[in-house]
């Protein structure tokens, strides 16, 4: 995600880099190697279009600092969301947020329109309700355009023995068939297995 102060420099980057013909730069942080090799992937296929991005590794307490302090022109970044979104969206994508040192609003949002969005889902009284202002807030993010998502799967591939029996229907975000956690040990299906050796 670019940090929305950035974004005025981002639109006369990209503006100049039209005009002279010269590439458009900017710096992606990353924490980890594996973080690395996922950017360099990204930034390769920038490359085809004309821009260019440099990944720079640094360390995790480096990376916890120029996070909380939003010194970085780009992070990879997911947020974890329950099925009830409350007042955490505050601190993620507020305005205050935005200005508050250590918050979750990486993208920086200074939005009016998701504020209210925001107050709206704090104060719904129903699911109905709550939906409603979710849904209204996930369209003011999209139109913002804060972040480029990097991937998406509908299932998590697991690799197992099979000994182990899981609900027949998995919960509701429990993709394919659900966490390990909610499986168990099957003597029946593990005695099989050892017939089979």
């Amino acid at each position: 995600m670019v940090h929305p102060d950035d974004m005025a420099t981002v639109r006369r980057e990209v503006e100049r880099a039209q005009r002279t013909g010269e590439p458009f730069q900017f710096e992606i942080l990353a924490a980890t190697r594996v973080q690395e090799r996922l950017l360099l992937t990204y930034a390769a296929a920038l490359k085809q279009v004309g821009i260019e991005a440099k990944i720079r590794q640094v360390d995790s307490a480096q990376y916890q600092r120029r996070k909380q302090t939003y010194d970085f022109d780009m992070i990879q970044y997911s947020w974890p969301v329950s099925l009830s979104p409350g007042n955490e969206q505050s601190f993620r994508w507020g305005s205050e947020a935005a200005v508050t040192e250590g918050s979750f609003n990486y993208p920086g949002i200074k939005s009016p329109a998701v504020d209210a969005m925001i107050e709206k889902a704090i104060a719904a009284e129903t699911r109905h309700d709550l939906t409603i202002a979710c849904r209204a807030l996930d369209r003011v993010f999209r139109a913002g355009r804060y972040w480029v998502p990097q991937w998406y799967r509908s299932t998590h591939p697991i690799a197992y023995w099979d000994q182990f029996s899981h609900p027949p229907k998995p919960a509701k975000y429990a993709q394919g068939v659900g966490a390990p956690e909610n499986w168990w040990f099957d003597a029946e299906k593990a005695a099989k297995l050892d017939q089979a050796k």
